[in-house]
């Protein structure tokens, strides 16, 4: 049975109010300044981009161990598996589908849109959250966000000193600071066991709702009720058909993942990044008139993944408790018959 979480509703609430703001025609200039207005005092280029994001690896350094951290880093396996389909697999697949797509009436410019949404990397913080709540890898979920985003963003447009020092300043001290004030409170820590998940939701929410003002604060995109409808449909289609992939993959008999991996491999794989993905391509299409609509499905995409994978964090933590305990049940020793 699916529960609904604050972060589920307020993302329902969102896809509600973007179709009905193009369905109804409304007003997107006064929407645009009512976002404005709201997102303004927040400061989202500093609060979203370095606070939000470094408050979610601090509290991942807080919270994970150390020796969790370090094997981590030592599943190669896993890395690979995440950084191909990510960066091979995902983009391929999107430049195939938008093969049979080009014959549509959708948008074309959308239809680019879409395409570099397939090539953006991993975020840095969705994914690490949603792994948290279900109880997933949360060390392999954080390196692999972090590695993704640095290996696509080094090869990019954007500059690599910014990108190194963006992805340094707001994950890695911040988790190093984490461990190291751990090392000092670890037994309050097990004691108290204070709400992480809790507080990763809360930052989440925040990323979520500047994501939205952010959507609508272009008052230039001209998009039509159709094409909106049919990109929403298209990305939930995607995200769902890929998600399925890499479960299929990851629990195969010979996999060699735990149950708490293929968490870590679902949300990784399939996340893309919005923070880095803007100003990507606002270099690349810099001077295309039609660069806001070449942005909305990536606008899209990142509350999409976010409120999808809130509504199967218990579905996906339910599959994976239950297949730890029969793992767990089939490495005891049987007791011996006695006749």
């Amino acid at each position: 049975m699916i529960r609904f979480s604050t972060d589920t509703l307020l993302n329902t609430l969102i896809y509600f109010n973007i179709v009905y703001a193009y369905h109804y025609h409304f007003d997107c200039s006064s929407l645009c300044s009512l976002c404005l207005y709201f997102l303004g005092p927040l400061k989202p280029e500093i609060t979203i981009t370095y606070i939000a994001v470094s408050a979610i690896f601090f509290n991942s350094g807080l919270s994970l161990k150390t020796e969790e951290l370090t094997s981590a880093l030592m599943h190669v396996k896993l890395h690979l598996f995440v950084q191909i389909f990510t960066l091979v697999f995902f983009p391929t697949a999107i430049w195939l589908f938008l093969q049979l797509l080009s014959i549509t009436p959708i948008n074309e410019w959308l239809l680019k849109g879409l395409q570099t949404v397939g090539c953006m990397p991993p975020p840095v913080s969705s994914a690490v959250i949603l792994t948290k709540a279900v109880g997933g890898n949360e060390a392999a979920a954080i390196f692999n966000s972090a590695f993704g985003s640095f290996l696509l963003g080094s090869s990019s447009s954007v500059p690599f000193t910014s990108i190194f020092s963006q992805l340094f300043m707001t994950v890695v001290v911040p988790l190093i600071i984490g461990q190291i004030v751990r090392r000092y409170i670890k037994d309050w820590l097990e004691r108290k066991k204070p709400p992480f998940g809790a507080i990763s939701s809360c930052v989440l929410l925040m990323i979520i709702y500047t994501t939205f003002c952010d959507t609508f604060a272009n008052p230039n995109i001209d998009l039509d009720k159709f094409s909106l409808i049919i990109i929403v449909f298209i990305i939930f289609s995607v995200q769902l058909s890929f998600m399925f992939l890499t479960f299929l993959f990851s629990t195969r008999n010979n996999s060699g993942f735990t149950p708490a991996d293929t968490v870590a491999i679902i949300f990784c794989s399939t996340h893309k990044s919005l923070t880095l993905g803007i100003p990507m391509l606002k270099i690349v299409f810099a001077g295309y008139e039609h660069l806001s609509l070449i942005s909305v499905p990536l606008l899209i995409y990142h509350p999409a993944q976010i409120l999808l994978g809130s509504l199967l964090v218990p579905t996906i933590k339910s599959w994976m408790v239950s297949r730890q305990k029969a793992l767990k049940l089939t490495r005891q020793p049987k007791a011996p018959v006695k006749v």
